[in-house]
């Protein structure tokens, strides 16, 4: 009778997975199933161990043994504790009594994946002693037969699992003792492993020739599983005793084939990302390398000449397995070229092949090496690991073992093998390749960069990459990277009298440009002091450069695209022209040239003659930042031709704002008190019009002022050219310093240090707050219903923005490019009203926050001129009203810098007047939002999108991305209030420790002047949005959002920080105020005793991890696990996809016939 309610319940648990996968059930019924299989995993563990095991039982449907299956895996890994010693030992009885169950030959392959996952995950958690009474059932197993030797591979392949994955749910203890038992099993299981691989393939060939094709499939089949499992312990196991044990023979063989050859090369490649531990026998580990090395490069070079004679003759299959082998060979040399500098044939060999790889016609081959060359050229003060290289996250592994060689010494005995011919081959290659393919570019016989290449970062982190490696090469070869550059130019200029040019060569002409600068930096404003270069090497490299500069001064172009590029190559020279000034005179009058022939026009659509001159301009920047002083005697004649042009008519608003912000940077190499100057003398024409109490009471008195102003265009704009020259002397001036790390709640600033823009401030910013605030309001009621027709269009989203929030920047046609500035002077002929206002509000928004984001950088200078009244009232006045997308950009331009520089004496009149109202705003619009868009499938969001072409679900997908991006962004605001630098006052929790942390946390006002999080949790007002924004965050994940094609990391990623956040709010604030108990026992599944047993393990650990696991598990419970961040987060590195295969290419063995191919094809060397 016992077994009756079990039986019950497993016929229960079978209807309800059938349910869930039958597409035909209704989506209530497939609901009810969904939560009845849920409860049943959270109920009893006992009732879940049966029901399980009779839903794996052969008469069962596979679907539901598949599940049944997933449910052991998840009470074993989650629930295991549950069970009594004597209960565990049990379920691992019958575990392992499984394995007889899926040994049939007709088994599906993923039944026996599943059940070596089990048996894997029972042995992981119950330790070394069943590992060791199981070992010698699982060699005999072994023996039986192809399937049950495939199914002792995948539990070997399991077995390692926790070792070589970082599991956040494995102790430190039990990842120890389970690494010594299978590290003390490796001479048990590395021969067995070699005997299954030597065993396996040699009957797949004798049974092939028979032409006995399911047999072979089988034997195909374990040859691949154990592949597999050779692969995990690669990752670990010591190499020499891989070496001893055949592995690397074996493997080796296996190259040859091509059902077997990626699996085989995925050994080497694990094994290549290590390095040479510091206990090992140098002798037999550099041997095992050198082996490896020349397997290797056998394989390489067989590739590479076929590659070379008879291209057409390889197919795709070969590429990926080339690319696989170069890849290898990138890691292998990165790691481990120690172990064959003493063979110099064999060095300059491999430096050969990788050479060949870089050369390539297929871009993948060619990146791969690019990668190798980056590390290889690079100087040992900057050796970086393949991995920040590449920016790939494909193994763990690779970011501890590759990038720099062993020792300087090693290093340098690399760059012997590197000759004069190979610096020239990388710099040609790298000047043709800064090219992608658009449909006009071409280079001739090289496979350009194409967006559509899988697994690889985008155009500009891979033309990066080439530009650092130029940048390396020009460094230590400085004249071979000059001529060869000034090559390439000649080359793509062609025909310099040409008066257009096509778009292919236009193209070729700005990756030349690149180069240029790439390779002028590295000479003249390098690492390499270029006043310590020999004097035969300067004159070599003055006169090329001479040469060069005189050809671009001797240029006509007139047409704007190439007056851009012309420009852009001169600005390009900016570090040459500060070793030899003589040319500096010549280049100004040349620019002045360009910017002059070029006509001001505003009955150009497409902008292209006044985007040109603005391009002109801006190279005056760029060259007096590359130059540095050597522009200073040549200012009084810039500033009166700059006067002369503005008399004349000839030079607009924004044109001369560019010029002045060159100003401002010529003058920072002469010092503050020529920066003061410099400033004061610029300012001064705009202090006397921003100034002016007539336009500011005419405009600016209320909304309606605002609108008035819309009517005078010139007048609109040029308050825009002033708010934007503030922001640009805000940028330029002063000394530099980092705008990224948090400072400490000190001072931002040396003592005695005055900014040159500090004593401006005070008129400066008066007006620019009573602009905002008007702005915000016109977004209030009543006010917004009363507007004309042309500025409610106009406070919808422009053309770029939607095209940004849509992923479509690309796309976007000339006409509809967002107004760079300079290009905003005045409504234009067949512009909209609407249009211009829009440009308009957009421009003043972006600058006018800039302008106090970096005020706020000035520290004391800001803080203590500012009226902390007047910037909360024009910040937070409207804030119920603000669009999304304008609260992100409030938070990311104002908020995080004020929160990051405001002086800590200063944190109560400043930070509690904006933090407390945005927290309880935010709080309360993401979670509405949230709700709606996880409730009914669309994200609820304030958001004017205006007219938007195409289908509904644009738009939906721009309110989810906006959503999304303000979610971030305020979390990016409790991050900075979180960060060290800011709370360096504050004790941690557990060094306050469990016994005395509460009498210490009475006295909490003491550290609130030291802290900003003290000084948040004194202010529960503002605290308590904070945390239950902490705790909703969990819930608003990608995986329950209905996406509609957009797709978003997870918020697991910032999951641990976020508990750690909760963690400290409770423990902090749980005994001076009820609110937090309260926000926690809203949740929808936590009772009171939950919260009690909570409180009790808080006050028996002072372990900042076991307390933060502790909350993570609270929040887990109190939601019903329905925070699918936090089990992301908790179980990421478990046991996934054991159901499919590695690799996609590799055949499903055991499916009967599925495609209807053999498994092994010809088994023929290739």
């Amino acid at each position: 009778m016992a077994a009756d309610p079990a039986a019950a319940a497993a016929a229960s648990a079978a209807a309800a997975i059938s349910a869930v996968m039958d597409w035909r059930s209704a989506p209530d019924a497939r609901a009810a199933a969904f939560a009845y299989l849920e409860s049943v995993k959270s109920g009893d563990v006992r009732a879940l161990a049966s029901t399980s095991f009779l839903l794996v039982q052969k008469d069962q449907a596979s679907e539901i043994r598949l599940h049944g299956f997933k449910m052991l895996q998840h009470l074993v890994r989650l629930r295991w504790e549950e069970l009594s010693a004597a209960e565990r030992n049990e379920f691992a009885n019958l575990t392992i009594n499984l394995i007889s169950d899926v040994v049939g030959p007709h088994e599906m392959w993923a039944l026996k994946s599943q059940t070596a996952a089990l048996v894997a995950e029972v042995v992981r958690r119950e330790g070394v002693a069943l590992w060791n009474t199981l070992l010698p059932s699982i060699v005999s197993l072994s023996n039986s037969g192809p399937i049950e030797a495939e199914l002792v591979a995948m539990i070997l392949r399991w077995l390692p699992e926790d070792i070589t994955v970082h599991n956040e749910d494995l102790e430190g203890d039990r990842r120890r003792s389970l690494l010594r038992g299978l590290t003390e099993s490796l001479p048990q299981i590395l021969p067995l492993l070699y005997s299954l691989l030597e065993k396996h393939f040699v009957a797949a060939l004798s049974e092939h020739s028979k032409q006995q094709i399911d047999l072979a499939k089988q034997h195909a089949g374990t040859v691949t599983s154990v592949l597999n499992a050779v692969n995990a312990y690669a990752e670990w196991a010591p190499v020499t005793d891989l070496a001893k044990h055949g592995l690397i023979h074996g493997c080796g063989s296996l190259l040859s084939y091509s059902d077997f050859r990626l699996h085989a090369c995925e050994f080497f490649k694990v094994i290549c990302q290590r390095k040479r531990p510091v206990d090992v026998a140098v002798a037999e580990y550099d041997a095992a390398i050198c082996n490896i090395f020349q397997v290797l490069m056998n394989i390489s070079q067989q590739f590479l000449t076929r590659s070379g004679m008879q291209p057409s003759s390889i197919d795709e299959s070969e590429y990926e397995f080339a690319t696989c082998v170069c890849e290898t060979m990138v890691a292998l040399g990165s790691s481990n070229m120690q172990c064959i500098l003493a063979d110099g044939a064999r060095t300059f060999q491999f430096l050969k092949q990788m050479l060949e790889y870089y050369q390539h016609y297929k871009i993948t081959l060619h990146f791969q090496s690019l990668l190798f060359w980056l590390v290889v050229l690079r100087e040992p003060s900057k050796a970086k690991s393949v991995a920040r290289v590449s920016g790939d996250n494909s193994t763990a592994g690779i970011s501890a073992s590759t990038g720099d060689l062993s020792t300087e010494k090693e290093k340098k005995g690399v760059s012997v093998f590197v000759t004069d011919e190979i610096y020239s081959t990388i710099l040609d290659v790298s000047f043709k390749r800064m090219l992608k393919n658009s449909g006009t570019a071409s280079s001739g016989l090289l496979e350009l960069w194409s967006e559509e290449l899988e697994g690889k970062s985008d155009f500009c982190n891979y033309r990066t990459k080439l530009l650092d490696l130029i940048k390396i090469t020009a460094s230590q070869r400085p004249v071979i990277a000059a001529a060869s550059i000034v090559q390439r130019i000649n080359v793509v200029f062609g025909d310099a009298n040409q008066a257009t040019k096509s778009p292919q060569d236009l193209d070729a002409m700005e990756g030349a440009q690149l180069g240029l600068e790439a390779v002028v930096s590295a000479i003249f404003d390098g690492s390499v002091d270029y006043g310590k270069t020999d004097v035969e090497m300067k004159s070599q490299l003055h006169k090329i450069f001479e040469g060069l500069l005189q050809q671009l001064l001797s240029l006509k172009w007139t047409e704007p695209n190439l007056a851009v590029i012309h420009g852009h190559y001169l600005d390009a020279l900016g570090p040459f022209l500060r070793h030899y000034p003589d040319a500096v005179a010549s280049v100004v009058n040349k620019l002045f040239e360009l910017l002059t022939s070029l006509p001001i026009t505003f009955q150009d659509p497409s902008n292209n003659s006044r985007l040109a001159r603005l391009q002109i301009c801006s190279s005056f920047i760029r060259i007096s930042r590359a130059a540095d002083k050597a522009l200073l005697p040549h200012m009084k004649n810039i500033a009166d031709t700059m006067a002369y042009l503005q008399g004349e008519g000839r030079l607009l608003r924004g044109e001369h704002n560019h010029l002045c912000e060159a100003f401002l940077v010529m003058a920072s190499s002469a010092g503050i008190q020529q920066q003061q100057e410099v400033l004061a003398w610029l300012l001064e024409p705009l202090n006397k019009m921003w100034t002016q109490v007539e336009w500011q009471t005419a405009y600016l008195s209320d909304p309606t002022g605002l609108t008035n102003m819309f009517a005078d265009s010139q007048f609109m704009w040029s308050i825009y050219h002033t708010v934007t020259f503030f922001e640009k002397a805000l940028k330029r001036s002063g000394t530099k310093k980092s705008t990224t790390t948090p400072q400490a709640p000190t001072t931002t600033a040396a003592p005695g240090y005055l900014h040159p823009i500090s004593s401006h401030l005070a008129w400066i910013l008066p007006p620019l707050l009573r602009l905002l605030r008007c702005i915000h309001a016109l977004w209030a009621e009543p006010f917004a219903q009363s507007q004309t027709r042309e500025i409610k269009a106009a406070k919808s989203m422009t053309v770029a923005e939607q095209a940004s929030l849509l992923g479509e920047t690309g796309k976007l046609t000339k006409g509809q490019v967002a107004p760079a500035d300079g290009l905003l002077e005045v409504q234009r002929d067949g512009e909209s009203k609407e249009n211009n206002i829009k440009n308009w509000l957009r421009g003043i928004r972006d600058s006018g926050y800039n302008v106090l984001g970096l005020a706020a950088t000035l520290g004391e200078a800001f803080f203590r001129c500012a009226e902390a009244s007047s910037v909360a009232l024009a910040l937070m006045e409207n804030l119920q009203v603000m669009e999304f997308r304008h609260l992100r950009q409030l938070i990311h331009l104002v908020i995080i810098p004020f929160v990051k520089y405001c002086p800590a004496d200063l944190w109560q009149v400043w930070l509690g007047s904006l933090l407390q109202p945005l927290f309880v705003h935010c709080q309360q619009a993401l979670h509405y939002s949230w709700s709606s868009l996880l409730h009914e499938g669309r994200a609820k969001v304030p958001d004017s999108i205006g007219n938007l072409s195409g289908s509904e679900l644009k738009a939906e997908v721009m309110e989810e991305k906006l959503l999304r991006d303000l979610t971030r962004e305020v979390c990016s605001v409790l991050w900075a209030l979180a960060s060290p630098g800011l709370n360096s006052g504050l004790p941690s929790l557990e060094q306050l420790g469990p016994s005395n942390r509460m009498d210490s946390l009475k006295n909490l006002e003491y550290f609130a002047s030291t802290s900003l999080t003290g000084f948040l949790m004194l202010h529960v007002g503002t605290a308590l949005p904070a945390l239950r924004i902490s705790v909703e965050v969990f819930s608003w994940t990608d995986s329950d959002a209905v996406t509609k094609g957009l797709s978003v990391e997870s918020n697991s990623i910032m999951s641990a920080e976020l508990v750690g956040l909760c963690r400290e709010i409770y423990v902090y604030l749980s005994d001076r105020d009820p609110a937090p108990r309260q926000v926690l026992l809203s949740l929808p599944h936590i009772k009171q005793e939950d919260l009690l047993a909570f409180d009790d393990s808080l006050s028996k650990t002072a372990s900042p991890k076991e307390q933060k696991q502790h909350m993570r598990s609270l929040l887990l419970l109190a939601t019903g696990n329905k925070l699918r961040a936090l089990a992301a987060q908790k179980t990421t590195n478990v046991i996934t996809n054991v159901t499919t295969r590695n690799r996609s290419s590799s055949a499903h063995h055991g499916i009967a016939e599925e495609d209807g191919q053999i498994g092994l094809a010809t088994l023929s060397s290739t």
